[in-house]
């Protein structure tokens, strides 16, 4: 899916299923967002000031706290914000995530907290329907106080929903969703709802939506999606033209999903992408790769020859 960020035209939106398109897939079918979602934690928790640019985690292959372990991959440590954005740190987004929810200086409790943080996930977009102009939209899952209330009978706290820190666990959100908060970072703060019809005249979708998040979080998270390609988890869809991405692998049974979001150019962005591929493993491997064909194709109004080459081998990928 590839939304233009200056009038939130959805300029293309293309499914396949073994049983042929499917537009629900995109609009209709929420699903673990994966590592894409730390781009809104991390707006989150620098908006509330629960962490700065310059934060530092140190990360082991994950965290082991008890009975309870999350992986991560190898990569350099400590990371700050704009590092752990690049190479998609789970420890640092889960524990200043739980860290968040935990804080009870800032916040009177628990409940409290995570209204907060709920509300801030809502104002980009996610979480609920966006009442766009196509048929079968559904919203997602963002966990409040009284669902989680209801799922954890015996008391939650923030390491009891370390996982949607990372965009696993008590969080879904549709491509639509995770293409739109890509708008939202490209405009660094505000969008339009999303829609087909050019030139319409429905005030639905000309009303400018800003986002709860202060507007110097902005430009750390930019600056770590934009690393993320040059040097991190996306940099193989390195380009002389400045895209900001951010890879998600989702955690499932079976295959893994792969994930990617981005906009491009860094300024001034003409185009704002989502790419969700089920069981298409690591989000480098399969969704940015597909992300930087849509973008060179709509930037460049054509494909480079070795892009055509690589084009060729990810449709002749059999995915199972």
């Amino acid at each position: 899916m590839a939304i233009n960020p200056a009038n939130g035209e959805i300029i293309c939106l293309a499914t396949n299923t073994p049983q042929g398109t499917n537009v629900r897939q995109a609009i209709g079918k929420p699903q673990a967002p994966g590592s894409t979602f730390k781009t809104a934690q991390a707006l989150t928790l620098l908006s509330e000031g629960i962490v700065t640019p310059e934060t530092t985690v140190e990360c082991n292959n994950g965290i082991t706290d008890g009975s309870i372990k999350v992986g991560c991959h190898k990569h350099r440590s400590p990371l700050n914000l704009k590092d752990a954005l690049a190479q998609s740190c789970n420890t640092w987004f889960i524990l200043n995530f739980g860290s968040m929810i935990n804080d009870e200086f800032v916040y009177d409790s628990k409940e409290s907290a995570v209204t907060t943080w709920r509300s801030y996930m809502q104002s980009m977009g996610l979480g609920g329907p966006m009442h766009i102009d196509i048929k079968g939209e559904e919203g997602g899952l963002l966990a409040g106080a009284d669902y989680l209330n209801r799922r954890y009978k015996d008391g939650w706290d923030g390491k009891t929903i370390w996982w949607a820190g990372m965009g696993q666990g008590d969080v879904t959100c549709t491509p639509l969703q995770l293409c739109n908060l890509a708008v939202t970072i490209a405009n660094r703060g505000w969008y339009y709802i999303p829609h087909i019809h050019k030139d319409t005249k429905n005030q639905r979708y000309l009303t400018k939506r800003h986002t709860k998040v202060k507007p110097e979080a902005y430009p750390p998270v930019v600056e770590g999606m934009r690393l993320a390609v040059e040097q991190g988890t996306a940099m193989g869809i390195k380009t002389s033209y400045s895209i900001c991405g951010k890879t998600g692998t989702v955690e499932n049974p079976g295959e893994d999903h792969s994930v990617f979001i981005a906009f491009a150019p860094q300024n001034n962005p003409k185009i704002a992408i989502c790419v969700y591929v089920e069981h298409g493993g690591f989000g480098a491997d399969l969704a940015a790769p597909m992300g930087g064909l849509v973008i060179e194709q709509y930037l460049k109004g054509k494909l480079s020859e070795n892009s055509e080459s690589r084009a060729k081998r990810i449709a002749a990928k059999v995915i199972k």
